[in-house]
């Protein structure tokens, strides 16, 4: 499993290593790749990954520049379909709790639908949206395309919410086990 993620001021990242945890524990193997400055050395870890995760800040209604500049490089993989199959996935955060960070998740699938990829949604019903739950629960912004996090943009990384870490493990863990299924099911149907 790779992750192809750009961080603009930390917050990005402390998801990223939260996905990459999730992965881990659930035993896959996770290789993090940051999408500025690509060599032929990142894009084999991607072209031999079984499942790519994308992240990125989500500004000014959409994933980074930055982010943006990586998708549109990919375009000799999509010619080839070299991630064709592939299950993908995504994760944000923005300083706004809205912060059109639905966009940027909708992105991301859309990039991978283009690349023919299976899509992981997050899997998990909102948290904190009825009077008994709280801002500690899972999935506490109620996103379903992939795990999103809001911090307020004059604070550290450090204080990204520690529920939105779960929910960034959950996902890592939740791809990884879904990437797990697919590729037994593909080693099934070749047995036949």
């Amino acid at each position: 499993m790779a992750i192809a993620y750009h961080s603009g001021n930390g917050h990005t990242e402390v998801l990223a290593q939260s996905v990459q945890a999730g992965a881990k524990s659930a035993g896959a193997e996770v290789s993090m790749v940051t999408v500025e400055a690509m060599d032929d050395a990142k894009w084999a870890v991607l072209d031999e990954a079984d499942a790519i995760v994308f992240g990125a800040p989500t500004y000014m209604g959409s994933a980074s520049g930055q982010f943006h500049s990586f998708a549109q490089t990919t375009n000799k993989r999509w010619g080839r379909q070299a991630w064709k199959d592939k299950l993908g996935s995504g994760f944000t955060i923005s300083a706004c709790k809205a912060g059109d960070k639905d966009t940027t998740l909708g992105y991301f699938a859309t990039l991978g639908a283009q690349h023919g990829m299976i899509w992981v949604s997050l899997g998990l019903l909102p948290g904190w949206h009825l009077s008994h739950e709280s801002e500690d629960d899972l999935n506490r912004l109620g996103y379903f395309n992939g795990a999103a996090g809001t911090l307020l943009g004059d604070l550290p990384p450090e204080d990204v919410h520690k529920a939105d870490i779960a929910t960034a493990e959950y996902l890592g863990g939740r791809v990884a086990q879904m990437t797990a299924i697919h590729l037994a099911g593909r080693a099934a149907l070749v047995a036949r």
